[in-house]
C-alpha cells in the first residue's frame, strides 16, 4: 500500500480480488460471532465470511470455473474479465501468464470496472509486468478513485502527496486521503492526520490530527498508534499524558514499529509514564536497533557504555555512524579514548558482521 511521507512507495504485496461481492463490510471478530446465538443472525454474519473466502487469492479455480469464466469474459463481462486477469496473474486454474492478466484487466478497465482499473494502476506504479509509468498509474488510479474505490483513492492521494506522475499538490492529496479515510481506510486516516499535524494542504490542526490518528490507531494501524503516542507525549491536540503515550507506543512496538520501540525505550529510560527500568529500556532500544534505527543504536550504545561494555557500545556506534548519524560519530571519538586497540578491533569486527548479515 502507499506509505505517507518521504516519497515512500507502496508495499509490493498487492491484494487482488477474484470475485466482486459488493461493498466491503466491517471485519467481524470471533467475539462478535459467538455472542449472537440466534441461528438466523449467525447465518447473516457468517455468509459474508464464506463469500470472502471465495474471493481470497489462495482459492483455486477448477477447470470448469475457468472455462465458464473465460466464456463470460470473451462475451464482454467486465467482472469475469477482471477475475480472469487475477487467475492468470496468480496461476490459479490456469498457467501463470502476466501478459494475459494485463490483457484481461485492461479489457475490464476500459469498460469502467474499478477493481481492474486499480490493478492496472498497481502494475504501472511498480513496473516489472509492464514498464513503470507513474502517469499511467495515476490515470488508472484516478478512474477507480472517481468510482469510490477506496484503495485507489488512497493511492491517488499518495501520488499527489509525493508528486509522482503529477506535480506535488497537498490540497489534492488531502482531498483523496479524506475520501478514503471517510470509508474507514486506516492508512488514509493516518495520512490525513499527518497532513493536519504538519499543516500540509490544510490548516495546521492538532485536534484534527489526533482525531484521525485515533481512528486509524483503533483499527490497529501501527504508524497511527506511534503518531498518537507522540501527540500524547508532547501534549499536542490532547492533554499531555505520558501513560497514554506509553500505551500507544507499546501497541505499535509490539507490532514491530522501530520508532515506537525506540520511543518506548526512552520512556523506560527516563521513567516517563512508567517506572524507570533500564532493563526494559535496553530491551526496546535493542529491538529498534536490530531493525537498523540509528537513534536507537546510539541510545543502546550509551546504555552499554554506562555498564562498562565498551566493545558492544562501539559496535552500535560504528553501525549508526555508517548511516551518517552525527551523534554516533561524536560518541565514537569519545569512547575510543577509553578502549584498547584490541577492543576497538573486536568492536569493528562485530559491526562488520552485523552489517554483512543485514545486507543479505
Amino acid at each position: 500500500m502507499p506509505s505517507h511521507g518521504g516519497g515512500g512507495r507502496k508495499s509490493p504485496s498487492v491484494c487482488f480480488i477474484y470475485i466482486d461481492q459488493g461493498p466491503q463490510k466491517k471485519k467481524l471478530s470471533l467475539d462478535t460471532l459467538v455472542r449472537d446465538v440466534d441461528i438466523n443472525a449467525m447465518i447473516k454474519l457468517l455468509l459474508p465470511l464464506v463469500l470472502l473466502c471465495l474471493s481470497l487469492t489462495s482459492c483455486e479455480q477448477s477447470p470448469n470455473d475457468i472455462t465458464d469464466l473465460l466464456q463470460a469474459a470473451e462475451l464482454g463481462d467486465a467482472k469475469a474479465q477482471s477475475n480472469l486477469g487475477v487467475a492468470y496473474y496468480y496461476g490459479e486454474g490456469v498457467a501463470e501468464n502476466t501478459v494475459e492478466a494485463v490483457k484481461w484487466w485492461r479489457q475490464a478497465a476500459e469498460q469502467g470496472y474499478a477493481k481492474a482499473q486499480y490493478n492496472l494502476g498497481e502494475l504501472y506504479y511498480y513496473g516489472g509486468v509492464v514498464p513503470e509509468d507513474d502517469a499511467e498509474a495515476l490515470k488508472w488510479y484516478g478512474k477507480a478513485a472517481e468510482q469510490g474505490y477506496v484503495n485507489a483513492q488512497f493511492a491517488l492521494g499518495v501520488m499527489y502527496d509525493n508528486g509522482e506522475g503529477v506535480p506535488e499538490d497537498d490540497t489534492e492529496a488531502v482531498k483523496w486521503y479524506r475520501k478514503a479515510a471517510n470509508q474507514g481506510d486506516a492508512s488514509a486516516q493516518h495520512s490525513l492526520g499527518f497532513m493536519y499535524e504538519y499543516g500540509e494542504g490544510v490548516a495546521e490542526d492538532y485536534v484534527e490530527a489526533v482525531k484521525w490518528y485515533c481512528k486509524a490507531a483503533d483499527q490497529g494501524y501501527a504508524d497511527a498508534q506511534y503518531s498518537l503516542g507522540v501527540m500524547y507525549a508532547d501534549g499536542e491536540g490532547v492533554a499531555e499524558d505520558d501513560a497514554a503515550a506509553v500505551k500507544w507506543f507499546q501497541k505499535a512496538a509490539y507490532q514491530g514499529d522501530a520508532m515506537a520501540q525506540f520511543s518506548l525505550g526512552v520512556m523506560y529510560a527516563d521513567g516517563e509514564g512508567v517506572v524507570e527500568d533500564y532493563t526494559e529500556a535496553v530491551k526496546w532500544f535493542s529491538k529498534a536497533a536490530e531493525q537498523g534505527y540509528a537513534e536507537a543504536q546510539v541510545n543502546l550504545a550509551v546504555m552499554y557504555s554506562a555498564a562498562g561494555d565498551y566493545v558492544t557500545s562501539y559496535k552500535w556506534l560504528n553501525i549508526a555512524a555508517a548511516q551518517g548519524n552525527e551523534r554516533a560519530k561524536k560518541a565514537k571519538g569519545l569512547i575510543t579514548e577509553e578502549m584498547a586497540k584490541e577492543q576497538i578491533a573486536e568492536a569493528q569486527k562485530l559491526s562488520r558482521e552485523w552489517l554483512a548479515k543485514r545486507s543479505k
